[in-house]
C-alpha cells in the first residue's frame, strides 16, 4: 500500500471511528473519545497537506490548531456560525471546556504515532 493510500485509509478510519463513537458509546465516553479523535484527524490532515512534515512536528501543529479552535469558542462566533451552518459545530465546536485540551494532547500524540507508522511505508 502506498503512503498516500495508507494516509487516506487512516483519515477515513479516524472519521468513521469518531462518528461511531458519538453514535454508539455512552456520552461520558463518546465525548472524550471524539475530542481525541478530532485531534488525531487534524494531525493526519497536516501530513496529508504536507507529506514531508515529521510526525512530531505534525503532532505539535495539530495540537496547536485544536487549542486555537478551542480558544476560538470563547468568542461566541462558533455558536453563531453553527446556528446558520449546523455542520460547523462538528469542526468548530461551540463551548470552551479546558479538559478538552488534555484530550487533544492525547489525540495529537496518537496522530503522531499513526503518521510514523504510515511514514514507515515510505522506507520499504
Amino acid at each position: 500500500m502506498s503512503p498516500r493510500t495508507a494516509m487516506s485509509v487512516a483519515i477515513f478510519g479516524v472519521v468513521a471511528a469518531g462518528l461511531a463513537a458519538r453514535a454508539v458509546l455512552p456520552a461520558p465516553i463518546a465525548g472524550p473519545a471524539g475530542d481525541a479523535l478530532y485531534a488525531t484527524l487534524v494531525v493526519l490532515l497536516v501530513v496529508a497537506v504536507r507529506p514531508t512534515t515529521p510526525p512530531p512536528v505534525a503532532a505539535l501543529v495539530g495540537f496547536a490548531v485544536c487549542v486555537a479552535v478551542e480558544l476560538f469558542q470563547l468568542t461566541g462566533i462558533p455558536v453563531a456560525v453553527a446556528e446558520h451552518v449546523p455542520a460547523a459545530r462538528l469542526v468548530l465546536g461551540t463551548t470552551f471546556w479546558a479538559p478538552d485540551l488534555l484530550r487533544y494532547a492525547v489525540g495529537a500524540a496518537v496522530g503522531g504515532v499513526l503518521c510514523s507508522v504510515v511514514g514507515q511505508l515510505r522506507t520499504r
